[in-house]
Parts: C-alpha cells; structure tokens; sequence
C-alpha cells in the first residue's frame, strides 16, 4: 500500500503532519476524522517516472486508448474495470503510470474529467471537457469515441503535412552540402591553376565571380555560421514569449504560397474541435475557449477570443469572425447560415473536413512543383559551377596547341 503524507489540525488547533499508509487518500482523511484530526491537506506519494521526451505518448497511442475506453464503456464494462484493462494490456510506461494516477483518483470519487486533467501532457484540454460534458449528459461513450476520431486525424493530418514536406527538405539539405563542398574544398584547388590567365587578364568573369565567393566562403564562412546559430536561437527564444509567437504567427499566416496553407490548417482544427465540442452538448463559450488554443495561431486565437466577447454580449459568431480579416470569406458565410439554421455543430465540421480536403491537395501541388524547382536550382549551380572551372582550362588548352 502507499504511503501518504498528511497535515491536520486537532480540536484545539494544533498542527498535525505525519505519514499514514492506506489504500486512497479517502481512507486516510477518514483514518485521521476518528482520530478528532481535521485533515488540511493529503497527498499522495510522488511515483518515480523515466525519463522520456514530450509526453511519451504519442497521438495514435492515445487515440487507440480513447477508443478502446469507449468500446469497454459501450458495452457494459464499469469505468474503473475499464480502465485497470487498459491500463494492464498497455506496453507504455509512461501511460501505464498515468492510468494507475488515474485510476486511483477514480476510487477516491474523483470525476474521470478531473482525474485527467491532473496530466494535461496526456490528456489535452479537449479530452478533459469532452470527458466531462460526457459524463454529466449520460454519453461518456460517444464522447470518447469522438475524442480519438479527432485525435487520430490531426494526427494523420499532421502525419501527411510533414511527410510531404520531407523530400524537399532532404533535397535542400543535401543540394547546401554539395555547394558548399565543391566552394570550400573543390574550387580552391584550381585557383593556382588559373594565376597566369588572371595575370594576363584572360580569366573568365565567370571564373573571378567563383573564386573570389569561394575565397569569401572560406574567410568568412565559420563567423557567419556562428552567426546564424546565434540568430537561430534569439529568434527561437523571442518565438517561445507571448508577442514574439503573435508576431511569428501573423507573418506565417501571410507567407506567398504557404501562407494560405498555414491559415486554413489552423481554421480547420479550431473548426473541428469547436464543432466536436458543440455536438457533444459543450457550452459555446466553453468551446470557444477550448478550441481558440486549438488552432495553434495566436492571431486566430485573438481573433476568436473578441468574438466570445461578442457573444456574451448576444451576438453572433461569424460576424467578428469576418471583421478580423483572417477567416476565409466563404467559411464566414457558411457560418453565418449554420447559426440561422441552428445547425452550427455539424457545419463546422463540414467546414473542417473541406478546408483539410482542399489543403492537403495544394500541398501536394506545392510539393510536386518544388521538388523539380530545386532540382533544376541545384543542376544550375553545379553547372555554373562546372562551366566557370572548364572555361579558362580549355583557354589554356587551346594556348598550349
């Protein structure tokens, strides 16, 4: 059994602290009321977890457990049998000590909502309030079975953005080495080649432009690399304060070409969580509340966060919605139908499978254009590279006929 620390004051007032070992924190305040002691705070023992990196847990593991959640649920089996089953079949020690956490706030009476809420790098905020709407609606089932459909395709979603975006990044990560190689090592060796013609003035322009870069390059090259080490992390570090996100945001959202991307990414998780959150019986500034750090834009949480505002003055949502300027037009009017027609839930996930439709089509454009656009920039810098070095050597060639 675990042993708990404990501090209470007796009838007189006197302070009281010790340890106690019980089951649950509910058999220690009633161990320490028979003792006339009136419990002021009881707190469990702190269990030694591994080290791991972000939560251990990844989305499509968490999903797995929501859904598996609902399926016991649905069909009979009680909350706390439910989830000693899962938390005995899982293999992930970090989810294996957060359900034993879990599970032992349940047996002292907590609600499975609060329980998760006591580890939000597992349970998001989403969960929690869904969890809760839930339980006091009678659909706790229905409620985690939403739950991790959402959560597998955001996880799918972002699964695919950055799949996508992995051989162009290869590509460009691979084409800097290769220049850089041939400025740093390659070039150089020539330049004791090309003395004479430089001396009779016969070099290349094209030749003098590379060899005078790849002097710079070797000159300058450590200090500049230092410095955009140093400008790396600055920026990282302004980009994690609270005006520095909001700057960094609002400059991503306006990006040519993948500005778009970004803006309809961000519109589309804030729309199907808000409509998730809704269709589960959530109260709509509650929702909004949820579904603004959704979004993962500070611009568009802004945004959404006036027109709660508005709301709880009695108007409507698509009205601030439009006037911020960061809503698509057509997302607006859809709205603006949604809330006449009272059917402001199942629209916004409409809205929400559209927009990701849509983006992940021109994502893949994107990608299918910039793959042969950095081929091409790599094959023309090779090949710049090439022509600049052949040229004065066939000068000299044709000097020695």
């Amino acid at each position: 059994m675990p042993e708990f620390t404990y501090i209470a004051r007796s009838i007189d007032g006197t302070k009281v602290s010790g340890k106690m070992t019980a089951n649950t924190e509910r058999d220690v305040i009633g161990a320490l009321s028979k003792d006339s002691l009136f419990p002021i705070k009881v707190e469990a023992p702190v269990e030694k977890k591994p080290i791991t990196f972000g939560s251990g847990v990844s989305p499509q593991k968490i999903s797995v457990f929501y859904e598996q959640l609902a399926s016991l649920l649905t069909n009979g089996v009680p909350l706390l049998r439910s989830l000693t089953i899962l938390r005995d079949q899982t293999k992930i020690e970090t989810l294996k000590t957060t359900l034993n956490d879990v599970i032992r706030r349940v047996e002292d009476g907590e609600n499975l909502s609060d329980a998760f809420q006591r580890h939000p790098k597992i349970f998001n905020d989403m969960a929690v309030n869904m969890a809760r709407a839930g339980a006091e609606g009678g659909f706790l089932e229905d409620a985690l079975s939403r739950v991790a459909k959402f959560t597998e395709q955001a996880a799918e979603l972002r699964g695919r953005t950055i799949g996508a975006m992995i051989y162009p990044a290869v590509l460009f990560s691979m084409g800097s080495v290769i220049v850089a190689v041939l400025l740093v090592y390659f070039v150089p060796k020539f330049e004791s080649m090309f003395d004479t013609l430089r001396a009779t003035g016969q070099l290349p322009w094209v030749t003098e432009m590379l060899l005078a870069f790849s002097t710079r390059i070797q000159f300058w090259g450590l200090p500049i690399l230092i410095l955009m080490l140093i400008v790396f992390f600055v920026l990282r570090y302004q980009i994690q304060t609270p005006r520095g996100q909001m700057v960094f945001d609002g400059i991503k959202i306006k990006i040519p070409m993948l500005g778009s991307i970004f803006l309809n990414l961000s519109v589309a998780r804030f729309c199907r969580v808000l409509g998730t959150l809704l269709k589960n019986g959530v109260p709509i500034l509650k929702a909004l509340d949820i579904s603004r750090d959704a979004a993962g834009n500070k611009v568009l949480s802004a945004a959404i966060a006036k027109a709660s505002e508005n709301i709880t003055a009695g108007e409507s949502l698509s009205v601030p919605l439009k006037k911020s300027g960061h809503f698509p037009h057509d997302v607006t009017e859809m709205l603006s139908v949604a809330e006449e027609s009272n059917s402001l839930d199942s629209v916004l996930i409409n809205i929400s499978d559209g927009l990701e439709k849509q983006t992940i089509r021109r994502l893949d454009l994107m990608v299918k254009l910039i793959e042969p656009l950095m081929l091409m920039v790599m094959a023309a810098v090779v090949l710049v590279v090439v022509v600049a070095l052949l040229l004065p050597i066939m000068k000299m060639g044709s000097a020695i006929e």
